[in-house]
């Protein structure tokens, strides 16, 4: 407990001295103490809302670790932490010679609701199934394999809409310097390239954790 006594001349800076304190105790009990291995990007803003966890997936369909991490990563991810974890794509291409049907067909597919189911099929055929190069017929059967009208989706995709969203997303990931894939941004400023679930729980954890000490 404090000491109420404070001699006279000294009245003004024991508290000025006091609420320094309090001010800085406040600060501290407010400020996420995140654990893992991860970068602040200083120049982006945290997106954070208290009890979600905004986890954006920078990965090329054709690259086989955002294959891996898509197939087992983030359902591990998605396991542990449920409706409290919010995960997207963004497409982001780093293997060369490959044309963008895939990323512009999962943006088409996320724009009518289907952008998961959409990302495990591309996912499947490009990885599994082998298939390199989605021609029209692969596009049908792929279509109508996650439940969409193919008439409705190739309009869609003619609108050039889908291209548009898909190059912005390649823009997000150059100007926060994406250097492989896959990388994750979690709650827009907290940079990841250690993918492993690991790491991701511990640093997801430590945020949601923060958010019942405020």
């Amino acid at each position: 407990m404090a000491k109420r006594r404070v001699w006279q001349g000294g009245l003004l800076a024991g508290l000025v001295a006091l609420a320094a304190l309090v001010v800085a105790g406040t600060a501290q009990a407010g400020k996420a103490e995140l654990k893992g291995n991860f970068q602040i990007l200083n120049d982006e803003k945290s997106t954070h809302k208290p009890g979600k966890v905004q986890l954006v997936e920078f990965a090329d369909f054709y690259c086989p670790h955002c294959h891996r991490f898509d197939g087992e990563g983030l359902a591990i991810l998605e396991k542990e932490f449920g409706p409290k974890l919010d995960a997207v794509m963004v497409g982001y291409p780093v293997i060369p010679g490959k044309l963008p049907t895939a990323f512009d067909m999962y943006e088409q597919a996320k724009a009518m609701g289907k952008g998961s189911e959409m990302k495990r099929a591309l996912f499947r055929t490009i990885h599994k199934d082998k298939i390199g190069i989605i021609d029209k017929a692969i596009r049908e059967v792929l279509i109508r394999e996650v439940g969409l009208d193919p008439v409705a989706f190739e309009a869609g995709l003619a609108s050039a809409k889908p291209a548009k969203a898909f190059e912005e997303g390649r823009r997000w990931g150059d100007r926060i310097k994406i250097q492989q894939t896959p990388t994750v941004l979690i709650d827009g400023n907290i940079k990841v390239e250690q993918i492993d679930p690991e790491n991701l729980k511990l640093i997801i954890h430590s945020i949601l954790e923060s958010d019942g000490k405020r």
